[in-house]
């Protein structure tokens, strides 16, 4: 029975289906561990659970050859060396849809409440003051919205900004159908130049950094707002202070920043804090009940799917084989070197062990070959033994 250790408080219902499936030897830690503690409370482990503040390196992925899979209960994977866990058989799941309607809403009601000027007008009642003016203050009804990344996210809150009268145009790498009355602008700038309120969802790496900085702030609309909900590394962060601070943009808030604090004593470091139209929120977007509970059942059951079938559908480094039901006495999955001859050479070495194949899948991914094989005949401890002996083999399990 596998051993699985979870990571920074998945939530129970990663543990329920867990437990529904048969699997209970469960250790879980209420939070991320210092890399000494890491490495020990890995030890053993078949099945790892984390989220973004644990840190898989290809040392501590070496240094632990019974693990047989990983699950991000997150949106991210850059806390894993996907390439390490690949070229050791390991498959790595994430829950990429999971936490999508609390990310709208949190970017929705941002926009409403910047609109309005919530911010500025809470903190004078806090300090005294009665400020009932309502200069600078609007409606989201009838204001354009854009949406910079028209993916899970940016397509929901596409239809939520619709719901309450927003106008909503998006700008999107890929060509992607319009939901509703949204329509696409054939450019960044182009959005940037109508809209109202810029909300972005986009993923990181070099491809978007800074994507907002001095030179496409200044394109905005005098008096706009905006919105990052996606990756710190995003937004120019001084380009933007200086932005606000000479009124060019009305307010922004953000929920990701280019260096984020590592536990919750340590303060943020931003030249943002104290400007009173600027919302800065701890990376939330995704920490509702609703969202961690769903998460922990999405990629507690891809784990579960693994362990029981050799699923790999949705892994994010891995050849993906969609779920199968077993048709032989037994099952092996074999993960192996991309490499001419290799899937002749395992079914070769089954035959010689009198096994008949009765049905086999394969898929490729770099240079990784992945085989999903029922047989009838009995895989003994000598059969695996040749199989993982091979030299073409890089993981090799019965199930």
């Amino acid at each position: 029975m596998a051993q699985i250790v979870l990571f920074e408080n998945i939530h129970p219902s990663a543990r329920a289906v867990f437990s529904a499936a048969g699997y209970t030897d469960i250790a879980a830690h209420a939070a991320a561990l210092p890399p000494g503690e890491l490495r020990e409370a890995l030890r053993g482990a078949e099945v790892v659970g984390i989220r973004s503040r644990t840190h898989l390196d290809a040392d501590l992925l070496a240094a632990n050859p019974d693990l047989r899979v990983v699950g991000c209960f997150c949106i991210g994977t850059n806390q894993v060396d996907l390439d390490a866990a690949m070229m050791r058989g390991v498959p790595v799941f994430n829950a990429p849809f999971s936490n999508t309607r609390s990310v709208a809403e949190l970017v929705l009601g941002e926009a409403i409440l910047l609109l309005r000027r919530i911010p500025e007008k809470n903190a004078r009642v806090h300090l005294g003051h009665w400020d009932k003016s309502a200069a600078g203050a609007y409606e989201a009804r009838g204001k354009t919205l854009g949406i910079v990344g028209y993916g899970n996210i940016g397509s929901q809150i596409s239809t939520l900004a619709e719901a309450i009268g927003m106008r909503v145009v998006f700008f999107d790498v890929e060509a992607k159908l319009p939901l509703g009355n949204a329509r696409a602008a054939a450019s960044l700038v182009e959005l940037l130049e109508q809209a109202d309120v810029v909300t972005l969802h986009v993923p990181g790496g070099k491809s978007t950094q800074n994507i907002i900085n001095a030179d496409t702030l200044a394109r905005m609309k005098r008096g706009a707002i905006l919105i990052n909900a996606s990756r710190g590394t995003v937004v120019d962060i001084q380009a933007l202070h200086g932005a606000l601070a000479s009124g060019h943009l009305a307010g922004a808030a953000l929920d990701v920043f280019p260096t984020e604090p590592k536990s919750a004593d340590e303060p943020l470091a931003s030249p943002l804090i104290g400007m009173p139209n600027v919302l800065l929120t701890p990376h939330i977007g995704g920490s509702t009940q609703e969202s961690q509970e769903n998460i922990g059942r999405e990629v507690a059951e891809k784990l579960v799917r693994f362990l029981q079938a050799g699923t790999t559908k949705s892994a994010v480094n891995f050849p993906e084989l969609s779920y199968q039901a077993p048709v032989g006495g037994s099952r092996i999955i074999h993960v192996h070197r991309n490499a001419p001859g290799a899937l002749g050479a395992l079914d070769n070495l089954m035959a010689q062990h009198g096994l008949n194949i009765v049905s086999q899948s394969l898929q490729t991914k770099g240079q990784i070959g992945y085989a999903v094989t029922d047989v009838d005949g009995d895989v003994t401890d000598t059969v695996l033994a040749d199989l993982r002996s091979h030299p073409v083999t890089v993981r090799c399990e019965k199930l």
